[in-house]
């Protein structure tokens, strides 16, 4: 018999953590954070990260785990949520993925199999070194060149998946898309229930300007600036965290702090939308529109009427 798993995800300002709170309240259960940054202790103004009074009593995994030097990936949150779902289960609770780091939850649900494999740090190296000389956009074209389907999912900016798409390439003479592909075909080994939030475009981006600007006001700028000063230059996992990476050129005197806000809203919005398409790829998704409900009760209450018992 499979056991219950349900996931809330979505792009950023959606409202996720609220409906999670609302839904483990009435069903007996558990959350497990699929984000990659909330992960960062001191990190809490840019990431939104749920507050103590927020969760209402709801026992919370994944959140201020480490320290922002160190990196965390995809294989370190499965590890992480398999132990959590251990200990939910133990309880006699159910467990609820929460987050919009779509790669996590697809690796967690379906046990996907990334291609993670041996490093050959000499290539990898030569590609690390390519990038520092001639810039992110030039590996990303690289990429483009032999794998154009990752370099669309990919970011120019995450140089460390173009360079392990580049290095699977390498190594198999077969683009890593095409196995990822292959990997989407798995059937979850959990009685999965997979809901993604969604909202009218314009009502979305208008929230994320907002909870960009509202940031600001709490006090975010000195919060990105004690991590920059933490991390500084470091290849980390923090330091592609958006909100952060853009203020990181004003600390360094680049660019005016008017203009580092505007591409925080900017990227932000872009990453929303690069969220909902990643989502789209899954025939298990149930959508829940937000436009068609009053309030986050409603919601709740119809994501438990699709709950099968």
């Amino acid at each position: 018999m499979k056991e219950k798993l349900i996931i809330i995800a979505g792009p950023t300002a959606v409202g996720k953590s609220e409906t999670s709170i609302q839904l483990a309240k009435k069903i007996n259960g558990s959350v497990i954070s699929a984000d990659s940054m909330q992960v960062y202790r001191g990190m809490d103004i840019g990431t939104a990260k749920i507050t103590r009074e927020e969760m209402q009593g709801v026992k919370h995994y994944g959140i201020d785990i480490l320290a922002p030097k160190e990196n965390y990936d995809v294989t370190e949150f499965v590890d992480m949520a398999h132990k959590a779902m251990d200990d939910i289960y133990a309880e006699g609770k159910i467990p609820i993925i929460c987050g919009g780091t779509g790669f996590y939850i697809q690796a967690l649900a379906y046990e996907i199999d990334f291609g993670e494999e041996d490093v050959d740090t000499s290539y990898r190296k030569s590609l690390q070194d390519f990038a520092e000389v001639n810039g992110s956009e030039a590996l990303h074209e690289k990429l483009k060149a032999v794998d154009p389907e990752s370099a669309e999912a990919i970011p120019a900016g995450n140089v460390k998946r173009v360079i392990r798409a580049l290095e699977y390439y390498k190594n198999h003479g077969e683009k890593i898309s095409s196995h990822n592909a292959k990997e989407r075909q798995k059937k979850s080994p959990y009685d999965l229930s997979f809901f993604v939030l969604t909202d009218d475009r314009k009502k979305l981006y208008d929230r994320i300007d907002a909870r960009v600007d509202q940031m600001m006001s709490e006090g975010f700028l000195a919060e990105a600036e004690q991590i920059y000063r933490l991390i500084g230059a470091k290849d980390c996992t923090a330091a592609k965290a958006i909100g952060y990476r853009e203020l990181f050129p004003y600390f360094r005197g680049d660019c005016s702090l008017d203009s580092a806000v505007a591409k925080i809203k900017q990227d932000t919005r872009h990453f929303a939308k690069r969220q909902l398409t990643w989502f789209r790829r899954y025939p298990d998704v149930i959508w829940i529109d937000r436009q068609q409900y009053k309030t986050t009760e409603e919601i709740v209450e119809k994501m438990i009427s699709l709950i099968v018992p």
